[in-house]
């Protein structure tokens, strides 16, 4: 199964630029042309988060616009700037939603368990599961504990280094690690968020957050750093599983680049 991963495209109303400056809708378009061109199509598409910028219906409507060119069945978690109602009522066709509260699901059809997590406390810019939340996942990973399982959530439960990222992280994040650390079929828990690739070994498994198709977050480590990003390197994740090797996962880059060129 080879599963596409796409994270934080802030989709805008159409002729709107996100920030001012990139034109995500553009760009999440380009991403998507991007997947349909590559030697094996994936099987499905995941979205981690922050598909809008405002939660606005008009952003949505876009979404849906830009979203009818995949070829790909999608799969979508919120992120800090999606407004959960809206977001609900844009997806109402994805049968795994919820039809109120938390966005939490579970998606069993495929040869990888997929599994959303809603890490977005309402009207908050940080990340946070609460106690229905944990325990809804617990019940979740409890049904199948041998079926390889991708766990997405927006927000990274770690701290990444960036000062002005981590301050918007996923908190409390013990209780989160010991319900997935419960599970050791799962192979990957991906994340969005911070707009750039990062990985660590976490809960017993491999953490991978995932760039924007639209921003990338620049790479400050000093404590006084102050925020910036630059359009650009834009990419997207792409996690193969077979049952003979588990899990690999690979970043490909969107773009037009030198080559071909043989390979010596």
């Amino acid at each position: 199964m080879l599963i596409a991963q796409l994270s934080d495209p802030h989709i805008r109303p159409q002729g709107q630029l996100y920030q001012g400056v990139a034109d995500s809708n553009r760009m999440f378009a380009q991403a998507i042309d991007h997947l349909h061109a590559l030697d094996r199509r994936p099987d499905v598409l995941l979205i981690t988060g922050d598909l809008v910028d405002e939660g606005l219906p008009e952003e949505y409507d876009m979404a849906r616009q830009l979203l009818a060119a995949s070829s790909m069945p999608f799969f979508v978690i919120p992120g800090n700037h999606d407004h959960r109602e809206h977001f609900r009522r844009a997806f109402q066709d994805q049968t795994d939603l919820p039809a109120q509260g938390p966005l939490h699901w579970c998606n069993d059809e495929h040869a990888v368990r997929l599994i959303g997590l809603d890490s977005c406390p309402t009207g908050q810019h940080h990340g946070q599961i609460d106690a229905e939340g944990l325990a809804w996942l617990a019940d979740v990973l409890a049904q199948d504990r041998l079926k390889p399982t991708v766990l997405m959530l927006h927000h990274p439960p770690l701290v990444s280094g960036i000062p002005y990222m981590d301050k918007y992280r996923c908190f409390d994040a013990e209780s989160l690690e010991a319900v997935v650390r419960s599970a050791p079929n799962i192979e990957r828990v991906l994340c969005g968020h911070v707009h750039r690739t990062m990985l660590r070994r976490w809960a017993g498994t491999v953490l991978c957050t995932c760039p924007s198709t639209t921003t990338e977050i620049d790479l400050q480590l000093a404590p006084g750093a102050r925020p910036r990003s630059h359009i650009g390197p834009r990419g997207g994740l792409l996690h193969l599983w077979d049952a003979a090797h588990g899990m690999v996962s690979h970043l490909s880059h969107i773009g037009d680049f030198a080559g071909p060129y043989g390979f010596a």
